[in-house]
């Protein structure tokens, strides 16, 4: 019997409506495969906390987490509570104090989903996974703000591009796209950032000398937003930095469907520390509540959390079931066209996924 121990941060708004339903799908793997448990255990951390106490999430929080095999993640975020404080305060700390460098978001068509674009004529024409840096670039932190109040105010916003955490991230990025036997594409912006993108850019072409069986591209990421849109099919597995990547990623969800259907990995590959699994949309608090909010992107996140434990046949059982209750038209939440329930769409998955297996 393999055990594993998942630390689960429902956060705020929607994100305790739809982290339920992922628990719920472990449950499920775990009744229908009887050789894996999972003991899950909730934590109430998140503007809802810091509003309470003045923190994120209560002292020591990482020596706890670091108990867990992996951490599950819904959203965080209030209108009451500055964007800078919830994500720097828990997001932030999770990713940096765990080495999560790698942040895998897959952009994927399911045959069920719609694509708002007119070019796209298969599924097969999106299919992308973003390698994206996590852990410093544009968002590590460093900066200053100078002569407050004053005419004169500045603000200082620094990108740390280490050797190490440049190199280590395009590497990944190359075994992982030899793995797959796809491409390899580079987004950065070289033109214009002269020291950071310029760095980014001879260490791509660095590392690539090492790995001749992969074919690889270099795009700006201008260039890269616009062919998202007119020609999606150009990209298979992409590198790129913290920032650049946050955005072609929210850009890639539209085109894959929509943010509901949007997962995100936070990965330490060397597993010192657990990785961590997450939506990647907003808490939603305008329909918090309410019971209609789309439990997809929580289930797929659950996939990726089966497929860094080893188990590839629920990763991709449990992408199939969401692609078959979208095919079926029954039970289609709200923000993708229908009138289903979070508690409907998850139970349909989980139905679907017993019926694959």
């Amino acid at each position: 019997m393999k055990k594993f121990k998942i630390a689960v941060i429902p956060g705020d708004g929607i994100g305790k409506e739809v982290i339920l339903e992922g628990v719920k799908l472990l449950e499920e793997i775990e009744r229908l495969d009887g050789g894996i448990t999972f003991s899950c255990t909730e934590f109430p951390w998140g503007c809802g906390y810091y509003k309470k106490t003045g923190k994120m999430a209560e002292d020591g929080f990482m020596e706890i987490l670091n108990d867990y095999d992996a951490v599950y993640l819904g959203a965080v975020g209030d209108p009451d509570v500055p964007d800078n404080m919830s994500l720097r305060e828990l997001l932030f700390k999770i990713r940096q104090g765990f080495d999560e460098y790698v942040n895998l978001r897959p952009i994927k068509l399911l045959k069920g989903a719609k694509c708002p674009l007119n070019t796209v004529t298969s599924p097969k024409d999106v299919d992308i996974i973003v390698v994206r840096e996590n852990s410093e670039g544009e968002y590590s932190g460093a900066g200053e703000r100078l002569y407050r109040g004053t005419c004169n105010e500045i603000a200082l916003q620094t990108g740390v591009f280490s050797r190490k955490g440049t190199e280590r991230i395009i590497r990944y990025a190359f075994e992982l796209a030899r793995k797959e036997k796809k491409t390899l594409t580079s987004i950065s912006k070289g033109n214009a950032l002269n020291y950071s993108m310029v760095f980014w850019d001879e260490i791509f072409d660095e590392v690539s000398k090492e790995y001749p069986d992969v074919e690889t591209y270099s795009c700006l990421v201008d260039a890269a937003c616009m062919y998202f849109v007119k020609e999606p099919w150009r990209f298979q597995v992409i590198v790129t930095s913290n920032l650049f990547g946050d955005i072609i990623t929210d850009l890639g969800a539209a085109v894959a469907g929509g943010m509901g259907l949007a997962a995100g990995a936070n990965i330490n590959p060397e597993r010192i520390y657990p990785s961590m699994f997450e939506t990647i949309h907003g808490s939603a608090p305008d329909i918090a509540g309410r019971g209609i909010a789309d439990p997809f992107a929580a289930m797929w996140a659950v996939s990726q959390m089966m497929e860094h434990f080893g188990f590839n046949k629920w990763s991709e059982a449990i992408i199939e079931a969401i692609d078959g209750v979208l095919v079926d038209g029954i039970y289609i939440p709200h923000d993708l066209g229908g009138n289903a329930s979070t508690a409907e769409a998850g139970a349909a998955v989980r139905k679907k996924l017993a019926e694959i297996i």
